[in-house]
């Protein structure tokens, strides 16, 4: 069964734990042509894939259909369970039929009746790859792509031989496989890329470079291994492909993808270096490590090394730093535009700036409380800038007609102090006013030891 399943790795034999048994079966099941075959009773398929009866009725999409051993071949691959067992014994017997058609059936049967029971299966696919017939040779190299997500280990040696071979289809299909392989089973394809690094032709190295970004997701310490080796290669075209995994890298693992950008950096190719440099960008601006390559490739002969390296500046080093750098930068640029980018970085508009420019860095006025706000508004001092013209021609509203919540600060002192003017102007009057005399003083009984009336401090208000 599927689940019992346990995928070895090919050179040490030891279980490979990645991926598992049921996103791998859903794969391979997906790629299954459909057909009329699917319609046929189930107690009709093994007699019919036998011979045993010349066709059978089958129903499907609302029409009928009358199959032959081809079709009865096909559906095999639809018995699970017990019934697999005999559809197996069927299926390897299919293989050494005389009939073309009949093999071709088995081999698209092949992939998910090997998910029920795969002995012999993977050998009589590699005998039927080199088959006379190109019909079946075309077969048999589809079903590989299908089963390599599956069974890694079935297909190794068979995979090795298709990704070299001379025939077009059959290495296309092989290297389809190997990127199927990939999402599954990532460190078995660094095994396979570790290989194809190794050969001679140039071609092969490429396809394999670009193999290189799906195994750095789950492929770990073996995927950076590959990465580096890439990045050593003597093809320009290689080391281009591999350099593109870096800002990838950077992402996952920060340091390794450090050093792999230090030696793409001295590159002899600018596209490998302008990808070094690209990763650089992904890593933390506090690591000092990429602040030193950042520093050493301002100085670079390549223009576009220097220009990227000297605006990656600002987001590296302080304000204080970026000046001083910069300065010692414009000493030896050459390049008109680099001199005007340096030029800005070291603009001080704090020191060097306009009026306008300095004022924004100048600080806030510390506010007047509010108590001594009113006490030197009442003294007729004021705050603040001076009213605009068109609130000085304003006529002026009557603040005592207004209420004391809409009034301001100086309007309420204002009305406080018109409010004191009135009540001395009435105390005023009140001692000017006419006073009354009493009747001993119309008759001039006068106490001589009395009061002086005439006294204004004595008077009878």
């Amino acid at each position: 069964m599927s689940r019992d399943y346990i995928a070895r790795d090919p050179r040490t034999g030891l279980p490979i734990n990645v991926g598992s048994g049921k996103k791998t079966k859903t794969k391979a099941t997906t790629k299954t042509e459909r057909g009329p075959w699917q319609g046929l009773r189930k107690q009709d398929i093994i007699p019919l894939a036998k011979g045993e009866i010349e066709s059978a009725k089958s129903v499907w999409t609302e029409r009928d259909y009358h199959l032959t051993q081809v079709d009865g071949v096909r559906a095999l691959q639809r018995l699970k369970g017990f019934a697999s067992t005999e559809a197996h014994k069927v299926l390897l017997s299919s293989f050494q039929s005389t009939d073309p058609a009949i093999r071709v059936a088995a081999l698209e049967a092949l992939p998910e009746v090997a998910i029920q029971k795969s002995d012999e299966m993977f050998d009589w696919l590699s005998v039927l790859l080199d088959d006379e017939n190109i019909d079946v040779s075309k077969a048999a190299s589809k079903a590989l792509a299908i089963s390599a997500p599956v069974f890694p280990s079935g297909i190794e040696s068979i995979l090795i031989n298709e990704l070299r071979s001379p025939i077009k289809f059959r290495q296309d299909n092989a290297w389809d496989a190997l990127k199927g392989l990939a999402d599954t089973w990532p460190e078995v394809v660094c095994l396979h890329i570790d290989s194809l690094l190794l050969e001679p032709d140039k071609e092969y190295r490429i396809r394999a470079a670009k193999l290189l970004r799906k195994v750095l997701r789950k492929g770990g310490s073996s995927a950076w291994d590959l990465v580096s080796w890439a990045l050593n290669d003597e093809s320009d075209e290689v080391r281009r492909i591999a350099a593109k995994t870096l800002p990838t890298l950077a992402n996952r693992e920060p340091r390794v993808a450090t050093l792999f950008a230090e030696r793409a950096m001295v590159d002899v190719d600018s596209e490998v270096r302008i990808s070094a440099i690209k990763a650089i960008q992904k890593l933390d601006k506090d690591n000092g490590r990429a602040q030193d390559i950042v520093l050493s490739g301002t100085r670079s002969k390549d223009l576009q090394v220097r220009t990227a390296c000297i605006n990656l500046l600002p987001r590296l080093l302080s304000e204080d730093v970026l000046r001083v750098t910069a300065d010692e930068l414009l000493r030896t640029e050459t390049d008109i535009g680099l001199i005007k980018s340096l030029k800005e970085m070291v603009f001080d508009a704090e020191i060097e700036g306009t009026e306008a420019q300095k004022n924004l860095f100048l600080a806030a006025a510390i506010p007047v409380p509010q108590l001594d706000r009113e006490i030197a508004e009442s003294q007729g001092k004021t705050f603040g800038l001076d009213p605009l013209p068109s609130d000085r021609n304003r006529p002026s509203e009557d603040i005592s007609e207004k209420p004391d919540h809409l009034l301001t600060d100086t309007e309420r002192v204002q009305k406080m102090i018109a409010m004191n003017e009135q009540i001395k102007k009435k105390e005023a009057e009140r001692k000017n006013a006419y006073r009354s005399y009493s009747q001993d003083e119309v008759y001039g009984y006068e106490d001589d030891f009395g009061p002086d009336l005439d006294s204004d401090d004595d008077a009878d208000f």
